[in-house]
């Protein structure tokens, strides 16, 4: 079985040779024809993965805590700009907004709320979700037409969507990792002719082992600065919650996900969601270089319980019936439980402020 993009993929190859992980990686999300992102509906029950908001409403309250808490540390500005990248189904900011509101009515007054999505179909979605708070609301298809001020910032999901390049451990070195075609016309990886600077691999080249994967990511780290510079002219904190490794190592995180389940990354360009793991190491040392202070750095499990996500999850379920209760310890378990693969520790948690402040539940700042 084949897919219209993989057709397209590899008329691309015939006639121009292969294509980097990180071309391969864009057209399955973007191709204006048969991206995923322009063709399928990713979210909840009936998509390919269910992000955190869709999980719990107890997500995106601790979030709004978060926010609530940088915005009273920050010494109340009266310009505030709330801001979520890639919003999904705008579960999260509703969630956010019902907090800042009940908590804090002077910031829900004074601030305005700005969405950043590229996709038509997904901003009427998110429309609908946050119609309560009317014209406070807009939208921008770029990180770039913000509006100046103070900035609270959220990103869930984000950088995982942003294109990789990988390399591979050769004979002669690491070499690219491209996309090409096979004996029988199949997508397939090859290693391909250009090198990288040494000094970004995390140990030395010789002590990997042929076939072992570096990925970096340019795009991740040019928004990742962009960001920054945001945060220094105007001043603000901005929270990143993503699935990643707190340390820069070797290893190949490229994945597909079709239908809940794991798929190979080559099989279905187009129908499967194609991500990476985050390197938070990354992240966080492209903020420090930038001036920036790093609140902490920590698993999402940690974060939540610390905002007191326990605490509200007992309030939520007071006084319901036993079923009710027992769905919402068990969303708490999937959104903060550790070991491996649970998102408590598998997602982790990046904050960044300017000018520096202490931030719960960050135990001290970070330079």
């Amino acid at each position: 079985m084949t897919t219209p993009l993989a057709d397209k993929i590899k008329t691309l190859i015939r006639t121009n040779g292969p294509i980097s992980v990180t071309d391969y990686f864009s057209l399955c999300l973007a191709d204006p024809e048969y991206g995923y992102y322009r063709v399928r509906e990713p979210f909840g029950k009936a998509g390919d993965f269910t992000t955190a908001p869709e999980i719990s409403q107890l997500f995106g309250e601790m979030i709004g805590i978060f926010l609530v808490h940088a915005w009273q540390q920050h010494g109340t500005p009266e310009q505030t700009v709330i801001v979520e990248i890639g919003p999904g189904r705008g579960t999260m900011m509703e969630d956010v907004l019902r907090v800042v509101r009940r908590l804090s009515p002077e910031l829900y007054a004074a601030a305005s709320v700005h969405l950043v999505e590229t996709s038509d179909r997904l901003r009427k979605v998110q429309a609908e979700t946050l119609v309560a708070h009317g014209k406070k609301v807009q939208w921008h298809g770029s990180f770039d037409t913000l509006p100046e001020g103070f900035l609270l910032l959220a990103a869930n999901e984000l950088f995982d969507a942003i294109p990789i390049r990988q390399f591979v451990r050769t004979p002669q070195g690491f070499r690219e990792r491209m996309v090409g075609l096979d004996a029988e016309d199949e997508l397939a990886f090859a290693a391909g002719i250009a090198g990288i600077d040494p000094t970004l691999l995390p140990s030395p080249p010789h002590a990997a082992a042929e076939g072992t994967i570096f990925e970096i990511a340019p795009a991740r780290d040019a928004v990742m600065a962009a960001l920054c510079e945001r945060l220094k002219i105007g001043g603000g904190t901005a929270v990143i919650i993503d699935y990643g490794y707190l340390a820069t190592n070797y290893g190949d995180t490229l994945q597909a996900l079709l239908d809940h389940q794991y798929d190979p990354p080559l099989a279905n360009p187009g129908r499967a969601d194609l991500t990476s793991h985050v390197d938070f190491e990354q992240l966080a040392r492209r903020a420090k270089n930038d001036g920036l202070q790093i609140n902490g750095l920590v698993h999402q499990g940690d974060f939540l319980i610390g905002l007191g996500l326990l605490e509200r999850a007992a309030a939520l379920g007071r006084d319901k019936d036993a079923v009710t209760q027992e769905g919402i310890r068990q969303d708490v378990e999937r959104l903060a439980g550790s070991g491996e693969g649970k998102m408590g520790e598998l997602f982790k948690v990046l904050a960044v402020s300017s000018p520096p402040i202490a931030l719960p539940p960050f135990r001290k700042p970070k330079s």
